[in-house]
């Protein structure tokens, strides 16, 4: 349930009458929202399968984290963003920023499903002169809004777009995606604080909560529990919900929209390498890519 409903006033009224993408669409963008719960299992999917194949191919890259987030990006895309394939930098677009950045094959995936890039060039992940970079590069990559590297930035850069949005008057709205192990570094906390602190009610952190990270699990790692309460304390709203149930997804981004005066963090529970059952809460998965034997099996999986 809703907590609250946002007031409407002139421009969020413009908003809501404002179609996800731009005037001028192909029928690919046009179905690329508001695709019902089946078409998106389906989607999900699909965008299973382009990881599987991308890594295996170039023989390299993160599907551990990319398959357990990939419910969230599929609500996102194909339901929740309002934005325009063939105009990638349209200043009233949603923001998605991908902090965790070794995830780059599930963006990149759902950039190609949705017109920012043609499907067939997904093969060419990882290779010299590549749009398709190990990690997310915002100057060649259509549809990439931050340049990821180092983790714990991210949110620290969503912030700043949404102070910009803002500035400048626009209703834009900013959703940060970040991982568990992510949440071990100081800055994401810094960021936490600053987001409440100036009361930004339109970013939203997705937390990718799989409770596994490149040494081991996080509990091991360095235990963040109480996890919920923490952010709670930091002062936002929070929300919980099963990261791969796309119903309680698309819920609580729904809830984050009502929510005013205070930043929205989404804590999703998901399995690591989700979908591939030889791949699930494996460790080995984390950075590396399937063998083309392992490849065969997983794509079995997903048909």
């Amino acid at each position: 349930m809703l907590s609250s409903k946002r007031k409407l006033n002139k421009k969020s009224e413009q908003r809501a009458s404002a179609p996800h993408v731009g005037a001028e669409v192909s029928s690919s963008s046009e179905i690329a929202q508001g695709l019902s719960i089946e078409e998106m299992v389906e989607k999900a999917k699909k965008l299973r399968r382009h990881i599987i194949t991308m890594t295996a191919r170039v023989g390299s890259g993160h599907c551990g984290g990319s398959l357990s987030s990939v419910e969230l990006v599929t609500a996102l895309f194909f339901h929740e963003l309002r934005h325009d394939p063939h105009n990638p930098r349209w200043p009233d677009r949603d923001r998605f920023v991908l902090s965790k950045g070794h995830a780059a094959p599930l963006l990149y995936a759902a950039l190609a499903e949705t017109g920012y890039l043609p499907v067939a060039e997904l093969i060419t992940l990882r290779q010299l002169g590549s749009r398709m970079q190990g990690h997310t590069d915002m100057i060649t990559t259509p549809g990439v809004e931050m340049s990821a590297g180092a983790l714990g930035q991210g949110l620290s850069f969503g912030i700043g777009i949404a102070l910009a949005g803002r500035l400048d008057g626009r209703d834009y709205r900013v959703y940060v995606l970040l991982g568990d192990g992510e949440c071990n570094e100081g800055q994401v906390w810094e960021a936490a604080m600053a987001a409440a602190h100036y009361k930004l009610d339109n970013i939203v952190a997705i937390i990718d909560r799989n409770r596994q990270q490149i040494d081991g699990w996080t509990c091991d790692v360095m235990d963040t529990e109480p996890f919920p309460e923490k952010w709670r304390s930091f002062g936002w709203h929070t929300i919980e919900c099963d990261g791969h149930d796309l119903a309680q997804i698309i819920t609580a981004l729904s809830e984050a929209k009502a929510i005013e005066g205070k930043p929205t963090v989404i804590i999703a529970h998901t399995v690591k390498g989700k979908g591939v059952s030889f791949m699930e809460n494996n460790l080995h998965f984390h950075g590396t890519a399937p063998t083309a034997e392992e490849a065969e099996r997983a794509l079995k999986e997903l048909e």
